[in-house]
């Protein structure tokens, strides 16, 4: 499994210039609120990802009054060897990914490289807000897995971008309307099959571990909703033709597939209380973890972000019993209360690390 050892963060967030490195289990980070906890895991999710798990666009990114930062990983591999990843990204240039000094062909092929999870309270918009993020939360684990499920979903929204466009103009012509309709039908059902399929695989997980977070006697489920489970993509756009031109833009497909998270057959974010959505959501990251180790064959690097805060001393244990059970890979925890912190993961392992933050600076403890 990758595992990484050193990081160099430069001019990112509020983190000026960090050289550190990491044990290959446990890494607690401790520090008040606001002093760089969070964006040190957010650089290491960015190495993976090339994006932040937070952060909608770069230009939020650059530590203030800098118009460039960069992150350089270095990871001991699979096979036991060492490779160095960087980005540079600039606020006016392209974002420039390398491994071992060699450039990629396209920053989307370092996807699923270096795999990870990050587990945070912002989670808490998976159940609190639209289906884009659900759908976003669901891509994000399938392009890590599936490079054809990644491949798929970009040429369709580029069809979708021009369909949208040509929807916009009174002029367009029909019969390449009908030629765009049945290429995205092509790339759109594998996409569908993917999602229908890794919900089929997550839910039984999702449901054992919040069974374990918990405790509790609720049931709890996934339900994927996609109009594709009722016809092709090509008959739906057929069938939408009138209403797409009265709206000028596209009403049907897998851009308004939704994941309904429920509890006791009813909407968690209607019937489900803080503590409950949160262990439900805990439980969700854990069971996408236990997904991807699957797929890969080994354990991703885990981020946890103050997923203490909030729950109860039994739900905790419950947690640490969960980690102590599982083979875990690398992990990395914060929690503001460093004694917390440190009597909860004295109790899994000795073998970690622990560093204090300030200011965007960190120190080994």
């Amino acid at each position: 499994m990758p595992i990484l050892e050193k990081i160099v963060i430069s001019d990112f967030r509020n983190i000026g210039l960090q050289e550190l490195e990491f044990s290959p289990n446990v890494n607690c980070i401790s520090g008040n609120n606001g002093e760089g906890k969070t964006n040190l895991l957010d650089a290491i999710y960015y190495l993976s990802m090339t994006k932040s798990a937070f952060a909608s666009s770069d230009r939020f990114n650059f530590r203030h009054g800098t118009e460039e930062f960069s992150l350089s990983g270095s990871y001991r591999m699979e096979n036991g060897l060492s490779s160095r990843f960087s980005i540079k990204v600039a606020l006016k240039g392209d974002k420039k990914l390398r491994r071992d000094e060699k450039a990629y062909d396209k920053v989307s092929d370092h996807i699923g490289i270096l795999p990870v999870v990050m587990v945070s309270p912002s989670d808490i918009s998976l159940v609190s807000e639209s289906g884009e993020e659900r759908r976003r939360f669901v891509n994000s684990v399938l392009s890590q897995m599936d490079r054809e499920y990644m491949a798929s979903m970009q040429q369709y929204n580029r069809l979708l971008q021009q369909r949208n466009r040509m929807l916009k103009d009174f002029s367009m012509d029909r019969t390449l309307l009908e030629v765009i309709d049945m290429r995205m039908s092509s790339f759109a059902e594998p996409v569908y099959q993917a999602r229908k399929r890794f919900v089929e695989d997550l839910l039984p997980v999702v449901q054992e571990y919040y069974r374990l977070l918990s405790g509790g006697s609720e049931s709890v489920g996934i339900e994927y909703d996609s109009e594709l489970s009722k016809a092709s993509l090509d008959q739906l756009l057929e069938a939408s033709y009138d209403r797409d031109c009265a709206m000028k833009y596209t009403t049907s497909g897998i851009q308004r597939d939704d994941f309904i998270f429920t509890m006791n057959g009813h909407p968690i974010r209607r019937y489900g209380s803080q503590g409950q959505q949160k262990s439900f959501l805990v439980a969700l990251k854990f069971a996408q973890y236990e997904v991807m180790k699957r797929n890969y064959g080994f354990a991703p690097v885990l981020l946890l972000d103050d997923v203490f805060d909030k729950l109860d001393m039994n739900r905790i244990s419950n947690l640490l019993q969960m980690v102590a059970s599982n083979e875990f890979g690398q992990i990395f925890i914060t929690d503001s209360n460093k004694v917390r912190m440190s009597g909860i993961v004295d109790r899994i392992t000795s073998d970690r690390a622990y560093f204090d933050t300030s200011g965007g600076s960190f120190r080994r403890i």
